[in-house]
């Protein structure tokens, strides 16, 4: 019975290969930033107000002219097919069926005109990597802006690739060549071999813009490995403002100095991540860099996180301390490995329903009140007296 994140995870790890788990589950180097975004995460407390009328809740937000159905959404991850053949599609499915949005990744496995054209009324945004040859960036932004995808979301914590040694250990690597341990897990996982070997090997479906020319093995291996244009910089917003002319949001900020950098240079909004522990293991949890972020951008656009979220509780945390919206990517991964696009829906409504019940035990009736609600308990500054 899937009655909490924790359930679809070991549902997502019995049905995996391990390289592939480990892909989805795994950090960088020791994976301390990776544990620390869970810690940051579960020693915020929130003081519930009493004695306030909760009959009626309004879970939803406005987000650029439109309404999602709760302040989350799916984050962008790569590689989904490989999970489960269409993932990126059935995750799309799913996000705009339980009315929250999705961000494809630049890394997918699936067309963007295919991934919109399922969902063609849903809040999809496009997440976009800058790689060496920028002309591939180029023709992504373009399609996605005919495609009509509602923001781009440019990720620039990726100067290079986290040292990720789960995947080192496995051998996960393009082009990929099992061992005999992998070809002994995979015999292990017969419905998910038997599947990925009916729709064949996942490549990375945007990198050209003919859908006729595959990208070659060096410029998909390239993307796996994360091998950026390490020359950008604030100033390349401008060049994007060229292509794209929806909301523009930049993903990776962790300072305040870089956030006031962005709004200066006309970001549309901000997400606070530190790419979920994959990148970087020496930096803070997104959830307690995000106070510093609010600050510096002083209500002149939108504040977005990710990094660690799996509970409807957490989201409440994050609007309490200033946030727009929470993102999530595992969780998601996680039902779409053990269940498809029904899998990833009972993820989210899992993640609503403990999102209305927090707001009902705190005497919040809607979820744009959280960040004005004075919920966030300092321990620093009342824990003496509570003693």
């Amino acid at each position: 019975m899937l009655l909490r994140t924790a359930d679809f995870r070991r549902r997502a790890r019995a049905r995996l290969p391990r390289f592939v788990f480990d892909y989805v589950d795994g950090g960088a180097e020791d994976e301390a930033c990776l544990a620390r975004n869970r810690q940051a995460l579960d020693e915020l407390r929130l003081v519930p107000h009493v004695m306030r009328d909760t009959r009626e809740v309004d879970l939803s937000v406005e987000v650029f002219g439109r309404r999602w159905s709760m302040p989350a959404g799916i984050a962008p991850v790569g590689f989904a097919g490989l999970v489960r053949p269409a993932g990126d599609v059935l995750l799309a499915k799913a996000a705009a069926a339980q009315g929250v949005p999705f961000v494809l990744s630049t890394a997918s496995n699936a067309r963007l005109e295919a991934v919109r054209a399922a969902a063609p009324q849903a809040v999809q945004w496009m997440q976009l990597y800058v790689m060496g040859d920028r002309s591939i960036a180029e023709q992504i932004v373009r399609r996605a802006r005919e495609a009509r995808f509602d923001a781009l979301v440019l990720t620039v914590d990726v100067a290079v690739s986290g040292m990720r040694e789960r995947d080192m250990r496995n051998g996960f690597r393009l082009p990929f060549r099992p061992g005999l341990r992998t070809a002994i897990d995979l015999a292990a996982h017969p419905a998910w071999s038997i599947a990925a070997a009916l729709a064949g090997t996942p490549g990375f479906a945007n990198l050209v813009e003919a859908p006729s020319t595959p990208a070659s093995p060096q410029v998909q291996a390239a993307l796996l490995a994360r091998a950026m244009d390490r020359g950008l910089t604030w100033e390349s917003l401008a060049w994007l403002r060229r292509l794209w002319d929806g909301p523009l949001l930049v993903k990776g900020v962790l300072g305040p100095g870089d956030a006031a950098a962005a709004v200066a240079h006309g970001a549309d909004g901000l997400v606070v991540s530190n790419h979920g522990g994959r990148q970087l293991d020496v930096v803070p949890a997104a959830i307690s860099a995000l106070p510093g972020v609010i600050d510096a951008v002083r209500g002149r656009i939108p504040v977005f996180v990710d990094s660690g979220f799996r509970r409807g509780s957490d989201v409440a945390k994050a609007l309490a301390l200033g946030a727009t919206a929470a993102f999530m990517g595992r969780l998601p991964i996680w039902g779409l490995a053990a269940g498809g696009q029904a899998g990833v829906e009972q993820a989210l409504a899992l993640v609503k329903a403990e999102f209305e019940r927090t707001l009902i035990l705190l005497g919040v009736p809607h979820a744009d009140a959280l960040a004005h609600g004075g919920l966030v308990f300092d321990e620093r500054r009342t824990g003496a007296a509570d003693e």
